[in-house]
């Protein structure tokens, strides 16, 4: 693995300055926090993690993993969040708990240790079960289930887009351990057929950028479709000069936002747009510490919330990164997706 880096706009040694940043925010039990004394979810922990493997970190990523293993509850699945001494959100969100295979298919190519792969089996395939029981007939899966086992009424399209993803890499864990899972791929189609053809089945959340990118990003939107899907609300999503959004209605940019903005373009073949919202986004940076600031509002210039600085926002520069550096195993892995667009 090489260090990501862009000559031209972030060398490699402050990509590593990020990375070293998120593992002095890890606390001793190995959760990452979003900011110290802040709490925890699934889903940006692994992100957090994979950023950590992505630059070398690697005992620092296991760390992270194995804290998401002592945690894991019987059946499968974790809360919501997490703080230092506890549970702050009982619930359990189907994408983030998903995202776990994401994590391990991510250090798997990143490290080729298969010991690895084989202790976090029994880790992933029970949370992948725990998604699945949430998916409709029709094909969506609903968000999340309450503290008492009973599940929400709907389903959230960026949450259904990564699990798609997700269940793209827990399938090849699967087949890499030989023990295949023919209804996870068969349950991805569903999902994702459903994700390109019936935006109805979905939780109206048009507002939100993640809604606008992330089915290109994880592959449920792809080749023409996915540039005449970027296309669509780019202006309303992208301010000129400045990066994305997080909300259309809002002069908010984010750089987590704008990062994973970037790797939806390179999805759809658009390095120059990928390229051009990272160097935008490389104005969050503060070169003091290597850190990202969350957002900012214009025209005030103000940092949000209050100058607050989070590991899962430079998560997704490293990611990005990677994707546009275009050096590693991991370049690819949410940008080259494979085809789910028949009926099962």
């Amino acid at each position: 693995m090489a260090i990501p880096h862009l000559d031209d706009v972030l060398h490699g040694d402050q990509v590593l300055q990020t990375a070293e940043a998120i593992a002095e925010w890890q606390l001793r039990s190995g959760m990452i926090p979003w900011i110290p004394g802040g709490h925890a979810d699934p889903w940006n922990h692994v992100e957090a993690a994979m950023a950590l493997t992505t630059c070398g970190l690697i005992a620092e990523a296991e760390h992270a993993y194995n804290w998401l293993a002592d945690i894991q509850r019987s059946d499968g699945s974790w809360h919501n969040y997490y703080v230092a001494d506890g549970i702050e959100d009982a619930k359990f969100d189907a994408n983030c708990i998903a995202y776990i295979a994401t994590g391990v298919w991510h250090h798997w190519l990143s490290t080729g240790d298969r010991d690895f792969v084989e202790r976090f089996w029994p880790v992933v395939q029970p949370a992948i079960e725990f998604v699945l029981d949430l998916q409709t007939k029709r094909g969506e899966v609903i968000w999340a289930r309450r503290p008492d086992g009973t599940p929400w009424s709907y389903a959230l399209l960026t949450g259904s887009s990564s699990i798609g993803h997700s269940l793209v890499c827990a399938a090849a864990i699967a087949d890499l351990l030989d023990r295949p899972q023919p209804h996870w791929t068969r349950a991805r189609v569903r999902l994702v057929h459903v994700i390109a053809s019936q935006p109805d089945a979905f939780e109206p959340k048009d507002r939100w950028a993640m809604d606008w990118y992330y089915p290109v990003l994880t592959g449920a939107i792809t080749a023409t479709d996915a540039k005449k899907h970027l296309a669509e609300r780019y202006e309303e999503f992208v301010m000129e000069g400045k990066g994305c959004r997080c909300v259309s209605d809002r002069p908010w940019v984010t750089a987590a936002e704008t990062c994973e903005c970037v790797i939806a373009h390179l999805a759809a073949d658009e390095p120059e747009k990928a390229q051009l919202l990272f160097r935008l986004a490389q104005s969050l940076r503060d070169e003091s510490d290597g850190r990202y600031f969350t957002g900012i509002v214009f025209p005030e210039l103000i940092h949000f919330p209050e100058r607050e600085k989070s590991t899962y926002t430079a998560a997704a520069v490293i990611l990005a990164a990677d994707a546009l550096c275009g050096a590693n195993p991991t370049s690819t892995l949410f940008t080259a997706h494979p085809s789910a667009m028949q009926e099962p």
